[in-house]
């Protein structure tokens, strides 16, 4: 009698319709956005879960040179020949947080790129060749995003280092292709 009203109540007061919208987001394979594309939808959520690894690890790494440099402070470990990838971020002062948080969005901002452009990459290549996906995408995709990355993070950049990056993004996408359908 008590499920038979609290049910009721449910019906009339939306709690079905929210039943409804959960069993259909946890079925579904959707991601964080829905953007009105599903184009658009795999970008934005490519770059914003990319975005949050590339901030994670730049702090973190931060994290650890700020450990070991605590740890091997005496001179007899100390040569000189250490180099930091953001020598600015010594201190605590609000001068290094400041540089932290600067070189954070960088490089989280990069991962998000790369993730997005190779997403979508991903996803054109799919709907260009009629629904296929296979290693033939990612190997495209991997390239010409190794390639962009490559052309776009040093104002220096050679064709070399372009090509390379490219070779480079293509092996190890055709690499993550292949061992996800192996496993």
């Amino acid at each position: 009698m008590n499920e038979e009203r609290s049910q009721r109540t449910m019906e009339t007061s939306g709690g079905k319709k929210i039943t409804v919208e959960i069993k259909r987001f946890e079925n579904e394979k959707s991601g964080l956005f829905d953007l009105g594309h599903p184009l658009l939808n795999s970008i934005a959520d490519s770059f914003v879960k990319a975005a949050g690894v590339g901030a994670l690890q730049a702090v973190s790494r931060e994290a650890y040179f700020t450990v070991v440099d605590g740890a091997g402070s005496d001179s007899s470990e100390n040569t000189g020949s250490k180099t930091h990838r953001f020598p600015n971020l010594r201190g605590e002062s609000s001068k290094s947080l400041e540089a932290l948080v600067k070189n954070t969005g960088k490089e989280s901002l990069q991962w998000g790129l790369a993730a997005g452009l190779y997403s979508g990459i991903t996803y054109g290549m799919k709907e260009a060749r009629g629904g296929a996906h296979d290693w033939r995408n990612s190997v495209v995709a991997g390239a010409l995003t190794g390639a962009a990355m490559a052309a776009t993070t040093s104002e220096r950049t050679s064709h070399e280092q372009v090509v390379q990056s490219a070779l480079t993004g293509a092996a190890i996408s055709a690499a993550a292709n292949l061992l996800s359908s192996v496993f």
